[in-house]
Order: structure tokens, then C-alpha cells, then sequence
């Protein structure tokens, strides 16, 4: 079962966020200078039922950088990744063990608002989802309902500009999301995530569904999402790991086998099992 002994993310000592009114929010600074790794395990075990889907996992994920975590399907890739925004909560039999933090607050804290977490970690999935609105509702949409009081135009345009898809819709943004191509579809899902003025971006195999010229164009935008949040990026495909991330971790049967700077993990691993998934001598 959970840990009770865990601090409310309300408690980690950030400074609160302005919202575009002026006044002060309940919320953490998305850039706020502290200490901590901007996501920490440690010793971090993730359960279905008494089936171990994580096994003590220990890394810190720096601020600002794409982390790739690869390893073979049932590794417990995404099952960590989603921990991580809270999004197995949804799964009754999942139980945690072990302290996961978010800049120093565990986010598994009884205390803990799991829907204002997901507003500083934003989530893209692995299959396009737009909701069946039109283009600027999508990306309005969230932050409409969470109180945003500013210019929401300007967020819509500025969110779609940082997803590299305003030139392709900017003059069809009220007809549907439906009528995108996959790859659209997907990068307006990333700018409905940005609407929200997330810290962190979640990204679970965001391009297995998309043909290879889509994929491209997602791994750029990957490439200038870090110059404004951190990304962790989960994949299959190694060579996208390696063309895309500055760290990488390697997972293998829930286990966290090795994490380090991606050139490392793809030229001389450290471990032996790294070698051989690289290698292509398993999984």
C-alpha cells in the first residue's frame, strides 16, 4: 500500500503560480528554482493485484530534457508513466509502493489533488484522441474549464504555433478535429496538453501510429518542446530514442536495467542486458 508518511504537493516550499488575472493561484510555479529533480523515484514498486509490474525503480528526471525509456513490450515502460500524472488511479486493483515526487512533493500523498496534478503534467497517448469539437475548441477547451481568463485566442494560437500546426489550420480552426490527418490529429493533441501551461510532458509512444513522414515531424517537435518543458518520452522504437532524447532508461521485466545520457545507453552500456537489447540479441 501507499506510503501515509508523504508531503502535499501544496507543502514543497514552491512559490505560487500568478494566473493571467494577477492573482495568486494554489499551484506550483511551473519554473520554480529548486533543488529536486523535477521527477523523482525512489524505490518506486507498482503493482496490479500481486502481479509486479515495476519493480523498485529508483532515477531522477531532469528539468528541460526529453528522457526516453525503452525496453520490450510488458517492461513496465508505461505502466511508470503513467504513475507519474497519476492517470493508474483509474485501475482499482493498481497499489504503489516507494515515493514518487514531482519537485519534491510525492504525488501520491493522501492529500494530493490528482486533477491539479495532471494540469502541471500533461499527458499525450499513443493514439491520436481529439475530442469531436472543432480545431480551436480542442485546445481551448481545458483551459476554459479550468478558470483561464485571458486572451484565449492568443493561447489557442500560441498553443498550436509551439505544436507546429498553426500554418497548417489557422484557417480552418471551427471546422472538426476529425477532418486532420493522423499526424495532425496528434499535434493538436500536444497543443491541447501546451493550453494548459504544463511543467512536464508525458508522451507514451507518440508515433507508433503514425506513417514515417507524421513521425518525423513529431520527433522535431519533440526536439523544441525541451526549450519550454520537460519531456519523457516512452518508446519502442530505439532508434527515435536515440535520435531524439538526452537521457535514455532501459527497463526490462519491470526492472530499471540502466539510465544514462542517450549516446552512452546506444554507444557503450554499461550493462550487459543494455548491450543486448541494443544489439537486438533479445526483446
Amino acid at each position: 500500500m501507499v506510503s501515509e508518511t508523504r508531503l502535499d504537493l501544496k507543502e514543497a516550499g514552491v512559490p505560487a503560480r500568478i494566473s493571467p488575472s494577477g492573482k495568486e493561484q494554489d499551484a506550483l510555479s511551473p519554473r520554480a528554482e529548486v533543488s529536486e529533480a523535477v521527477i523523482r523515484a525512489d524505490g518506486v514498486t507498482i503493482r496490479y493485484g500481486e502481479f509486479a509490474a515495476v519493480r523498485d525503480v529508483t532515477l531522477d528526471i531532469p528539468d528541460r530534457q526529453v528522457t526516453a525509456i525503452i525496453g520490450p513490450s510488458g517492461c513496465g515502460k508505461s505502466t511508470l508513466l503513467r504513475a507519474i500524472n497519476r492517470m493508474n488511479d483509474f485501475i482499482p486493483s493498481m497499489s504503489l509502493s516507494g515515493l514518487l515526487t514531482y519537485r519534491g512533493a510525492d504525488i501520491y500523498a493522501p492529500k494530493s489533488d490528482p486533477v491539479d496534478l495532471r494540469r502541471r503534467i500533461g499527458m499525450v497517448f499513443q493514439k491520436p484522441n481529439p475530442f469531436p469539437k472543432t480545431i480551436f475548441k480542442n485546445v481551448a477547451w481545458g483551459a476554459t474549464i479550468n478558470g483561464y481568463r485571458g486572451d484565449i485566442h492568443e493561447l489557442v494560437e500560441r498553443s498550436l504555433r509551439q505544436a507546429a500546426l498553426w500554418d497548417e489550420v489557422k484557417d480552418k480552426l471551427h471546422q472538426s478535429a476529425f477532418a486532420l490527418s493522423g499526424g495532425q490529429q496528434q499535434r493538436l493533441c500536444i497543443a491541447r496538453a501546451i493550453a494548459l501551461q504544463p511543467d512536464v510532458l508525458l508522451m507514451d509512444e507518440p508515433c507508433s501510429a503514425l506513417d514515417p513522414i507524421a513521425t518525423a515531424k513529431i520527433e522535431d517537435l519533440i526536439g523544441e518542446l525541451k526549450a519550454h518543458y520537460t519531456v519523457i518520452l516512452v518508446t519502442h522504437n530505439m532508434q527515435q530514442a536515440a535520435r531524439v532524447s538526452d537521457l535514455t532508461a532501459f527497463m526490462y521485466m519491470g526492472e530499471l536495467i540502466e539510465f544514462d545520457v542517450t549516446y552512452r545507453i546506444f554507444t557503450k552500456p554499461s550493462k550487459q542486458r543494455t548491450q543486448d537489447y541494443i544489439t537486438g540479441r533479445f526483446g
